[in-house]
């Protein structure tokens, strides 16, 4: 990929599995003051057209996702459902999973070419709303192993935000 063709794409977010979203969730910001987060409920008819290694797999999930100087950072808790994710824990145990990486006015199917060029596969995948797609690529040595996550449409509102923000300004 030549350098003109790399300008655009940046890291939008970094993921991490957890075991319990919402424990995580207060420590970070019990520890770092990171919040509020914009959580999502991630199942049923919200939740569709998912895949896993290219077969159709019903899974869901919860997510909670905060921006921290321009970066998302969002905590994954896999529900029910084989998925990704659960490998991971299997595997690693909590940690970083992924990096969502876009480019100005969302991801292009540019990208999606270019990693699937380079040797990556896409792993898993589904919709969210009415026309949010996301799907994560991975390969073994591609891009030291890094999974990559990229989306295209409209992120919709999230199901709820923690903590609350009071009218004074204070939170509960």
């Amino acid at each position: 990929m030549s350098e003109a063709e790399a300008v655009g794409v940046r890291i939008a977010q970094i993921g991490v599995v957890v075991r319990d979203m919402r424990a995580t969730m207060e420590e970070y910001h019990r520890v770092l003051g990171w919040g509020p987060w914009s959580v999502f409920i991630l199942e049923g008819e919200r939740h569709h057209h998912t895949h896993l290694r290219g077969e159709p797999r019903p899974y869901s999930m919860q997510i909670a996702v905060t921006s921290v100087e321009g970066i998302d950072y969002e905590l994954i808790e896999p529900l029910d459902g084989p998925s990704i994710y659960k490998e991971f824990l299997a595997a690693h145990g909590e940690g970083i999973h992924h990096i969502l990486c876009d480019s100005p006015g969302g991801v292009s199917a540019d990208l999606n070419e270019r990693l699937l060029a380079a040797g990556m596969a896409i792993s898993m995948g589904g919709r969210v709303g009415a026309n949010l797609r996301y799907q994560y690529l991975e390969a073994e040595g591609v891009l030291g192993g890094v999974v990559i996550e990229t989306y295209s449409g409209d992120v919709e509102p999230p199901t709820y935000v923690w903590p609350e923000e009071e009218t004074d300004g204070s939170v509960r």
